[in-house]
């Protein structure tokens, strides 16, 4: 069997071409796989994953043959493209890839504009796999933006944006509104939508004027879920009530996902890396100003009265400043470590800005060392914390699971 990973892996030099022509073309060819399931259609800049664990959970408990494709991966691409909640096998890996290299033979012989993306190649993987296993409900989370991300080439059955933040901003603009008109992308005519409760009041402006404008219902969901929740965290209730309006969409859709089951996805779903315990380690795929807030507020109402030791490290393209500004107020010691990534920022670039926001920083060449120093300097008391990367959450993951 030859190894679909280093496949994929040649792909990476064309994992950021937006636009939707190769997808529609592919898609074309393989004879249109995603029309044999019903999509559930996810957006957003913070919570869109952890609302796709729940939704995909919950449509699982409702006895639909569930598909769920998310992104980035943590420690392995096969966790991208799970089914019924198991992930990918390799030997299928392996199978679907020659079948979209045989059957798209543009994709190896042509242009280099005419070569399918990473991204692109993997979301044909999913659908692929989905339809080939007979998915008859699928969630599909967005890679990046909305309008032009390969996920979009897919008609849902309801979509759902969760809250907008700054990210990606060299691709999706500085501003709330323009984010958010990239992500309404996915809004289409007849399909409903619903969007996160806490969305700033100039992304709401925009989801609900490019909403109208492309003749999509849109509703707004509740402020706050109140039934159980597997995930950590505040702002899950409202990661969690976006999850349920999204489903009660699909139920009207003929879907059907009674409340029971709802309830139940709800209470059993499961997203890792998101304040996630590991072996006492505290893991956390804050990678952005918001989600780096959301961090800094779960510390002391999950953990009260413990002295946190951050392991942090950033890529290049992330707003470093502005994530190290909302959780140096939440912890006592900054362990500083470069992701294992081309695109990761050098500790060296930042450490005076650290060292002007915490008092104990420290800088490491290994997330293994960067963990051994924060426990040490946890002590008994004190809470070792991994963020500010989801490449740097994986491989601390990897390490702690073995």
């Amino acid at each position: 069997m030859s190894d679909p990973h280093a496949y994929l892996d040649s792909l990476q030099p064309f994992a950021m071409r937006l636009g939707l022509e190769r997808m529609e073309r592919a898609l074309d060819a393989l004879g249109h796989p995603e029309r044999t399931f019903r999509v559930l259609h996810v957006a957003g800049t913070n919570g869109k994953g952890s609302t796709c664990a729940m939704a995909a959970q919950a449509l699982f408990e409702a006895g639909h043959r569930t598909g769920l494709y998310t992104s980035p991966h943590l420690v392995r691409f096969n966790e991208r493209i799970a089914l019924d909640g198991g992930p990918i096998e390799d030997e299928a890996l392996e199978r679907l890839t020659r079948t979209i290299r045989r059957v798209c033979p543009w994709h190896d012989g042509g242009a280099p504009g005419d070569r399918l993306t990473y991204f692109e190649f993997a979301t044909l993987l999913a659908l692929l796999h989905f339809s080939e296993a007979g998915a008859d409900a699928v969630v599909l989370e967005v890679g990046l933006g909305g309008r032009f991300d390969a996920t979009n080439a897919v008609r849902p059955a309801a979509c759902a944006v969760s809250r907008i933040g700054l990210d990606h901003t060299e691709l999706l603009g500085d501003t709330l509104a323009a984010v958010a008109r990239e992500k309404a992308g996915i809004f289409k005519p007849g399909v409903p939508g619903v969007v996160a409760y806490a969305q700033p009041s100039e992304a709401m402006e925009v989801l609900r004027v490019e909403a109208e404008r492309r003749g999509a219902p849109l509703t707004v969901a509740s402020q706050s879920y109140p039934g159980l929740i597997a995930l950590a965290g505040q702002h899950q209730r409202g990661n969690a009530a976006l999850a349920a309006a999204a489903l009660r969409l699909l139920d009207a859709a003929g879907i059907l996902v009674p409340d029971e089951a709802v309830a139940r996805g709800i209470a059993r779903a499961r997203w890792p890396g998101r304040l996630e315990t590991v072996e006492g380690v505290l893991l956390d795929g804050a990678h952005n100003p918001d989600g780096a807030a959301a961090l800094a507020s779960a510390l002391p109402a999950l953990h009260p009265g413990r002295p946190v030791e951050l392991v942090f490290g950033v890529l290049a393209d992330k707003d470093h400043r502005g994530m190290l500004g909302a959780l140096a107020p939440a912890v006592r010691g900054l362990h500083l470590v470069e992701p294992r990534s081309p695109r990761a920022r050098p500790t060296a670039t930042y450490r005076d800005l650290a060292r002007g926001l915490v008092p104990l920083v420290h800088e490491h060449g290994a997330v293994d060392e960067a963990i051994a120093c924060a426990r040490r300097s946890a002590g008994g008391n004190g809470l070792v914390c991994v963020a500010g990367s989801l490449y740097l959450v994986g491989e601390a993951r990897a390490l702690l699971a073995g």
